[in-house]
């Protein structure tokens, strides 16, 4: 089977990473983690002849929701969270306020992720992990040769941990139980900056490797 295609949309003041995740058989699509120009997302979906389907978030950071509440607006697809992040969802305004922005509040999520769940983009198949530690309710998707992790994982680092509900032991061990498990050339798509392989990270990720000790 041919790959999903994976479109990385890097947005507003915090350079966060969302992405488009398309079946190009079918025009099926989901969008995860919408930042903070959902234009952007939107246009794209249009130009491509794109449905969507869904949005599926990693987290409930004020930076990878700004966008939801617009696309939801537009087209109406439900949302999927962890609950355990479902506090930090709620609390986008507020989030706004400790950045000095306006935030309008996203609606409800409308399904609650859970380790092990199966979601879909047209013929393709994603498994949901729980990688708590960045936030309580941090989720990566995985499938297809390929892991959306939101703000777990970077290339060459790890998620910051000293946001409410951090906690860097949980995610270190977040880190190895659930994606350093997955065969080296899975190509890790991150919240923010350039996307990376498992393999890479094992080996050379100083927080991964000790060299950098983050507890």
């Amino acid at each position: 089977m041919a790959h999903p295609r994976v479109v990385c949309l890097t947005t507003g003041s915090f350079q966060e990473n969302g992405f488009i995740v398309a079946d190009d058989a079918s025009r099926d699509a989901v969008v995860v983690d919408p930042g903070e120009e959902a234009e952007l997302f939107l246009t794209r979906l249009e130009t491509e002849d794109l449905r969507l389907n869904a949005v599926w978030l990693t987290h409930a950071h004020l930076d990878h929701i700004l966008g939801v509440a617009t696309v939801v607006e537009r087209t109406g697809v439900p949302v999927h969270l962890h609950p355990a992040d479902r506090p930090l969802y709620d609390a986008a305004a507020n989030q706004g306020v400790w950045f000095g922005m306006q935030v309008e509040p996203p609606p409800p999520p409308n399904h609650e992720l859970q380790a092990g769940d199966t979601l879909s983009v047209g013929r393709y198949r994603f498994t949901v992990r729980h990688v708590p530690g960045h936030s309580p309710g941090s989720v990566a998707f995985i499938g297809h040769g390929i892991a959306i992790v939101g703000d777990a994982l970077f290339a060459g680092s790890v998620g910051r941990v000293d946001l409410p509900g951090g906690d860097g032991a949980t995610l270190l061990e977040s880190i190895r139980r659930e994606l350093m498990v997955l065969p080296d050339e899975t190509i890790v798509y991150s919240g923010h900056g350039p996307e990376t392989t498992v393999g890479r990270e094992r080996s050379s990720n100083p927080f991964l490797t000790g060299a950098f000790p983050l507890v």
